[in-house]
């Protein structure tokens, strides 16, 4: 084991001495990274909530048309403003988000009890004009509501016999939905980091060194393959834990940038939450390291191996997305699966609910397991004699 010790201790002092590797291993993958998202889903979330609570200003076509109607959406805090010269023009132009657009029979059909269509103007592939929407259309049905009502107990007709139900909404959620929105992406994150920590020291160690010409040299000691790829291994493993814990401290430290209590949600990921979700991770990174040196083996230059190995970052973002196309319950076999199991067991703590110890033992294991064979992998390809040549 003591050549394992020698290599894993020359590779860490190596690139510990090498800027590059640190700047891109420990500080832009996993203290950027997550800094950047809570500022932006923080920005994202602060601007949604500004819009959802400050006054309305809507242009109304035809407002001369129902008085009533205007000054009852002014008594709710609405502001009335005369229409733009081109109402859709105005829409496309996002000089408005919304307009409302009276009919000229306005007057006859509310005289009359019929129907009145008000047109709401938009443009709905605007996502940012959709919390106002939302709010113009809660406004004009409360006000029909109110309306119909009356109309009834004029006639003498108790206005619950339209309602013969009342549907109230009961969210049993332990955490707010918003939260759980924004956090979605947070296993990718850590997933990322725990790749990103890795790859650069997986690429030094096979590629770079076959560039530098000094692989050839060293796999020429007197001592077995498989432990000179042990200790670089290890090595790897050791800057994506490094990397990993960094990149859940810096998540945690910039938590609190993200306005949640502004909002009115209480959320706070604890310290035992956070140790939770780094033994979660954790079988990743020796999977990471393995997976990224058998990718670099087959790279004559450090170039080489990075664009092969920014490929090979896409694979742990597919089922974030797949599960953000297509929501699936989680099952036991899931937790076998990597990064599926990491973002199904993460996902399960922001939403405030306990681990099963079934699925983290699983999770752990089979992410061991894995880890194993693909080391095992790893050290067959490192039995070949065209590793040894340099480039």
């Amino acid at each position: 084991m003591r050549p394992v010790w020698v290599v894993f201790k020359k590779e860490v002092r190596e690139n510990l001495r090498q800027r590059r590797t640190v700047i891109n291993s420990l500080v832009f993958g996993p203290l950027l990274g997550p800094l950047l998202m809570i500022l932006v889903l923080g920005l994202t979330f602060k601007v949604q909530v500004e819009r959802a609570e400050k006054p309305l200003e809507i242009p109304v076509v035809g407002a001369e048309r129902a008085p009533n109607l205007v000054r009852w959406l002014e008594q709710q805090g609405v502001h009335i403003e005369p229409p733009p010269a081109s109402e859709t023009q105005a829409i496309l132009d996002q000089d408005e988000d919304v307009i409302l657009r009276i009919p000229e029979s306005y007057a006859e059909d509310w005289g009359a009890g019929r129907p009145v269509e008000i047109e709401i103007l938009n443009d709905e592939s605007r996502r940012e004009s959709g919390v106002i929407v939302r709010r113009v259309q809660q406004l004009l049905a409360r006000y029909g509501a109110e309306v119909g009502s009356l109309r009834l107990l004029a006639r003498g007709v108790d206005p619950r016999i339209s309602r013969p139900l009342q549907v109230r909404e009961v969210d049993v959620g332990k955490v707010d939905s918003a939260v759980v929105t924004l956090l979605s992406f947070l296993p990718y994150l850590l997933i990322m980091g725990a790749f990103i920590g890795a790859m650069y020291l997986a690429i030094d160690s096979t590629a770079g060194e076959r560039e530098r010409r000094s692989l050839e040299p060293l796999l020429a000691n007197p001592v077995p393959r498989s432990q000179i790829l042990a200790g670089k291994l290890l090595a790897t493993t050791a800057f994506g834990m490094m990397s990993l814990t960094l990149a859940l401290l810096s998540f945690k430290l910039a938590s609190p940038l993200m306005p949640l209590r502004e909002a009115g949600i209480d959320f706070e990921l604890t310290w035992a939450t956070m140790a939770t979700i780094l033994v979660i991770v954790a079988p990743i990174v020796p999977l990471a390291a393995a997976a990224q040196t058998i990718v670099a083996s087959y790279a004559k230059s450090y170039r080489e191996a990075q664009s092969y190995l920014q490929g090979l970052l896409l694979i742990p973002i597919v089922p974030t997305l797949a599960l953000m196309v297509m929501p699936l319950k989680a099952e036991l076999w899931m937790m076998s699966v990597p990064f599926l199991a990491q973002h199904q067991l993460i996902s399960t703590l922001i939403r405030g609910e306990s681990v099963l110890g079934a699925g983290l033992l699983l999770t752990v294991a089979s992410g061991l397991a894995q880890s194993l064979v693909l080391w095992a992998v790893a050290t067959w390809l490192y039995q070949r004699e065209s590793l040894a040549i340099s480039a």
